[in-house]
C-alpha cells in the first residue's frame, strides 16, 4: 500500500485520527503492555502524533520516543502539535528496513495492521528486528471492524457488509486482523504473551460529536476509494449516506467494535 493508496486518505485524516484518540485508553493499554520510565519507544504508524506524545509521557523520566508514519502530511501535523523534547517524528514505511532507527525497548503498533491484510505478518517480522532481546512488542487492533450494529435496515446491513467485503478484496483492508495478533507473536517465538479483549466503540444513546465525525468520515471516504456501487439505492451514495446518518444519529442505535490487545517479549 503506497502512501497515496491509504484507504482513509483525505484532507481531514490527521484531524480524524487526532480527535478519535482516547488519551485514557492509550495510557491504560500501554501500562497493561508493560511500558515503563526510561524506555526507548517506537510508535509505528503514529499518524498525527497524539499516541506518541502519550506514550512518551509514560516513559518519563529518561525515556525517548520515535513516531513513524508513511504520511509526510501526518508527520508534519505531529511536528506542529506534539513535538517536544525527547520525541522524534520520522516519515518511514514500516514494510522497509528500519535498521537506521536503532534498537528499541518497546514497540507499539495500534490500528495499523488492519490496512495491510496481505502483509501484516511480514510487517511484524520486519519491525521485530529493531526490538531489543527482552523488549516488548504490543499489537492492538480491531476485530469484526465496522460490522457490529443493531437497528440497521436489511438493505443497509447488506450494503455495509458488502462494503467491508470489497475493502478486503480491493483495498487490502482486514476487518478481522485483531484475532490474528496472538498467532503472530506465537509464530515469531515471543515469550510471556498476554492477551486482552475489550470494546473499542460502544455507541448508544445520543451521538457524541467525535463519533459522528469519525464514522461519517469513514462512510464518506472508504466506499469511494474502491468505487463501491450502491446497487440497492436508486439514489446511489447520497441515498445510502442519508440512511446511514439517520440510523447512526438515532439514539436507539447500538454499535460496538471488539478490540484485541496482545503483548509479548522478544526472546533473549
Amino acid at each position: 500500500m503506497e502512501k497515496g493508496n491509504y484507504l482513509m486518505e483525505s484532507d481531514e485524516e490527521a484531524l480524524r485520527l487526532d480527535l478519535k484518540t482516547d488519551v485514557k485508553a492509550v495510557e491504560r493499554q500501554a501500562i497493561w503492555a508493560g511500558i515503563r520510565p526510561g524506555m526507548r519507544v517506537a510508535d509505528a504508524g503514529c499518524g498525527p502524533g497524539k499516541t506518541t506524545y502519550i506514550l512518551h509521557k509514560l516513559t518519563q523520566p529518561g525515556g525517548m520516543t520515535v513516531g513513524l508514519d508513511i504520511s509526510e502530511e501526518r508527520i508534519s501535523y505531529a511536528h506542529e502539535h506534539y513535538k517536544t523534547e525527547g520525541i522524534e517524528f520520522r516519515c518511514n514505511d514500516i514494510r522497509n528496513p528500519l535498521d537506521e532507527l536503532g534498537m528499541f525497548d518497546f514497540i507499539w503498533i495500534r490500528f495499523v495492521l488492519e490496512y495491510y491484510r496481505s502483509d501484516s505478518f511480514e510487517i511484524i517480522k520486519n519491525i521485530s528486528k529493531i526490538l531489543k532481546p527482552g523488549g516488548i512488542l504490543c499489537l492492538i487492533d480491531l476485530d469484526y471492524n465496522c460490522l457490529s450494529h443493531f437497528g440497521l435496515s436489511l438493505r443497509l446491513e447488506r450494503t455495509v457488509s458488502g462494503i467491508m467485503k470489497q475493502l478486503e478484496e480491493k483495498a487490502n483492508f482486514d476487518p478481522y486482523v485483531g484475532r490474528k495478533l496472538y498467532s503472530y507473536l506465537y509464530d515469531l517465538g515471543f515469550q510471556d504473551i498476554g492477551v486482552d479483549v475489550t470494546a473499542h466503540h460502544i455507541i448508544f444513546g445520543e451521538l457524541k460529536d467525535s463519533d459522528a465525525f469519525n464514522w461519517l468520515k469513514k462512510v464518506e471516504v472508504a466506499p469511494k476509494k474502491i468505487g463501491f456501487q450502491f446497487e440497492e439505492y436508486e439514489g446511489g451514495y447520497e441515498e445510502f449516506q442519508k440512511e446511514f446518518e439517520e440510523f447512526f444519529r438515532n439514539p436507539r442505535r447500538f454499535t460496538y467494535t471488539p478490540l484485541i490487545l496482545c503483548r509479548g517479549s522478544k526472546p533473549l
